[in-house]
């Protein structure tokens, strides 16, 4: 996605102009293994124009894969960032509708070309909140996924301004069913599979380590083909 960033921490409405970059979790995923010389390919659609070819590019110059990319459509999803300051929090506004990755069809990729046994697969909560297409193509690499032994992790990733609670865990619980490697951070538990593991309070940190592991003990309960789950610093095996 495109990103727009607001200037030395003013508001949207505030600002004259923005900050560009891009970015994603899929695509910071990517780009952090290709940085520690991993193989690593990023499957997306971008639109044949220079947003783009720029946002393409960004990928590339990293060492990413792009090989697999679909390209078509009229524009690249954008979300606009104001990083809080004092009191005020940070926000976020997105806007992915219409874009070429949101209408992209599940018969665009062709995994049977871009997976082989042994590989893993990446994905975040993110990516299924798009659109209902989107959600369908996610679905569709997850079973392939299955079908061809090639292990999925899954990063919960809940974006309360992206879809509710009561969206993301009808469409995760079903998800969480082609998962090996499940990662949670603070409200994913309970805002994308219902499970109870943090009471929001922040200022205790550590001091909920307890229900952390009980929250990730019980996703291996609900989803016994999860042989991981990472939140934070804890890891079950």
């Amino acid at each position: 996605m495109l990103r727009l960033k607001t200037p030395e921490n003013l508001r949207i409405m505030q600002s004259d102009g923005f900050e560009l970059s891009y970015g994603g979790a899929e695509a910071n995923v990517a780009v952090s293994l290709a940085m520690y010389e991993d193989k690593c390919a990023f499957v997306s659609k971008v639109p044949n124009n220079p947003v783009g070819m720029s946002a393409l590019s960004e990928v590339c110059h990293y060492g990413v894969n792009t090989d697999y990319l679909v390209r078509g459509g009229d524009r690249l999803g954008i979300y606009f960032f104001e990083k809080g300051s004092d009191i005020r929090s940070t926000n976020v506004v997105y806007d992915p509708a219409f874009s070429a990755f949101s209408l992209s069809q599940p018969s665009e990729y062709h995994w049977e070309n871009i997976l082989e046994p042994g590989d893993v697969f990446y994905f975040s909560g993110v990516t299924p909140a798009v659109s209902k297409y989107v959600e369908d193509t996610v679905r569709s690499a997850l079973k392939y996924c299955k079908e061809n032994d090639i292990q999925v992790i899954c990063d919960l990733n809940y974006r309360g301004k992206m879809w509710s609670k009561e969206q993301a865990q009808v469409v995760m619980r079903d998800l969480m069913q082609y998962v090996d490697v499940c990662i949670a951070n603070d409200e994913d538990f309970e805002a994308t599979l219902g499970i109870q593991a943090f009471d929001g309070d922040l200022s205790t940190g550590i001091d909920q380590i307890d229900t952390y592991k009980e929250g990730m003990l019980e996703i291996t309960r609900q989803f016994p083909n999860v042989k991981s789950v990472s939140v934070l610093k804890i890891c079950i095996l």
